[in-house]
């Protein structure tokens, strides 16, 4: 079991200089030193006698970074807890343009441009296919929060909103949000392109392909598995979240659609900013989760239960200063964050338990119906009608008609033709036996099924 508190890890990656920022000769004035954890900003408009604010935080990353080292190291080991049944999350924040999708998504080819999100899928079925003893049950989905309105991606009308829903057991989630189920690495990469096409884009002064919304892809993984104490089932969730960047029309150019856009993204950033605050305020009695529909999907993973990375984002540049600056304050607020992770074991909503469930009793009818048996509605054994009796004694009842019909003088001729529809009539009878026995047995699995769906 996890210690009862744990701090929410806050990681910062900063970009390379973009070919357009050289140029037009733009300067560094953001440096990371990953040995030593460490962020320098030096403000571009001080005299050089002031020294550089320094921020320290859980890694650093600088622009020689690997996406495969950014992967072992903020995302492993919570993929790795997701998978022995904790709630993790891992959400990229910063600035447009700063690099976000890039850390989260990457590039399919080559597989070393790969993000978080194809390196976590890797990882969890490769952990799957090696496990014994154990059986697994993965689920994903993919949703994007856009202008305030929560959209199912992976829906066949991706523009219709969503209604956000709570209760005690499963706390905030998603009404009608479509889920699948995925056996390996190409399928859960074939959900996730597919909900990809549907994500709101567009493009800006600093990004051509600017993430319009937030998004956060959902991967649900169950386990089951038995020793001598019986039955356990272990439910982890992780949550791979894409935040939109927070913008400066100044410098985006935005106007219209990207401008209302705009304006939505940076009042739920602005909320997740002021939960972060209250989280780590010993004085504030209030979190305002409420304040966005962000804030409350993301409630568990901030001082709820789960093992959270922040990964800030920042451009190098001078004429970001103030983003950057903003960013990292963001991010040191951060680390101060506790959760309380748990491991969710034999939860009540664990699909994996219902199949084991359906099985048995579906293992169960078979059994009773080959003593005679049936369950009905209420669970109760009842007699089977006994086809197989009915069919031996009309056979016999006919046999003996026939024994009468020979003693009582009748020509070869006729008895052939008597033995004939015999063998007709039994034939019928046995192909009616079994019809009616599979007619009994898809009505009781059929009442069984849906005595399931209304529990």
């Amino acid at each position: 079991m996890s210690k009862p508190d744990e701090t929410v890890k806050v990681v910062v990656r900063i970009r390379p200089l973009s070919s357009e920022e050289e140029r037009n000769g733009n300067l560094i004035a953001a440096e990371g030193i990953p040995e030593r954890g460490l962020i320098s900003v030096r403000n571009p408009k001080a005299n050089e006698s002031e020294p550089p604010k320094d921020f320290f935080f859980d890694a650093v990353f600088d622009a020689k970074v690997t996406q495969k080292h950014i992967y072992d190291v903020c995302a492993s080991s919570v993929v790795e807890s997701v998978l022995n049944g904790y709630n993790g999350t891992i959400f990229a924040y910063g600035q447009t343009g700063a690099g976000k999708t890039h850390t989260m998504e990457g590039r399919p080819d080559p597989p070393t441009l790969r993000g978080i999100i194809p390196n976590s899928f890797q990882h969890i079925f490769e952990y799957v296919s090696s496990a014994q003893d154990q059986q697994f049950l993965v689920r994903a989905s993919y949703l994007e929060i856009y202008n305030e309105e929560i959209r199912d991606l992976l829906s066949k009308d991706p523009k219709n909103s969503l209604e956000l829903k709570e209760n005690i057991d499963s706390g905030v989630y998603v009404k009608d949000l479509t889920s699948f189920v995925v056996k390996n690495v190409a399928e859960i990469d074939h959900v996730m392109q597919a909900g990809k096409k549907n994500r709101s884009v567009g493009a800006t002064l600093m990004n051509a392909t600017s993430s319009r919304s937030h998004s956060i892809f959902t991967i649900v993984v169950e386990c089951g598995e038995s020793d001598d104490r019986g039955d356990h089932i272990r439910v982890g969730k992780l949550n791979l979240v894409d935040l939109a960047g927070s913008e400066r029309q100044s410098k985006t150019g935005a106007t219209g659609d990207r401008l209302k856009e705009a304006t939505k993204i940076n009042l739920s950033l602005t909320a997740l900013g002021n939960v972060i605050t209250a989280l780590v305020d010993a004085k504030s009695s209030h979190i305002p989760y409420r304040d966005s529909k962000l804030t409350r999907l993301l409630q568990n993973s901030l001082g709820g239960n789960a093992k959270t990375v922040m990964c800030a984002n920042c451009g190098p540049a001078d004429y970001n200063y103030d983003e950057t600056l903003s960013t990292l304050r963001y991010a040191n607020r951060a680390k101060n964050i506790k959760n309380k992770p748990k491991i969710n074991e034999d939860p009540k909503d664990a699909m994996l338990r219902e199949y084991q469930e359906q099985i048995k009793a579906l293992k169960e009818q078979l059994e009773a119906t080959q003593r005679g048996v049936m369950f009905d509605e209420t669970g109760k054994e009842v007699m089977v009608h006994n086809a197989k009796r009915e069919i031996v004694e009309k056979i016999v009842e006919r046999e003996v008609i026939k024994e009468v019909k020979v003693h009582v003088g009748i020509s070869d001729k006729e008895m052939e033709e008597i033995k004939r529809k015999a063998q007709e009539e039994k034939q019928l009878l046995m192909k009616q036996a079994q019809e009616d026995m599979k007619a009994l047995i898809d009505q009781q699995s059929h009442t069984a099924k849906e005595r399931a769906e209304l529990q």
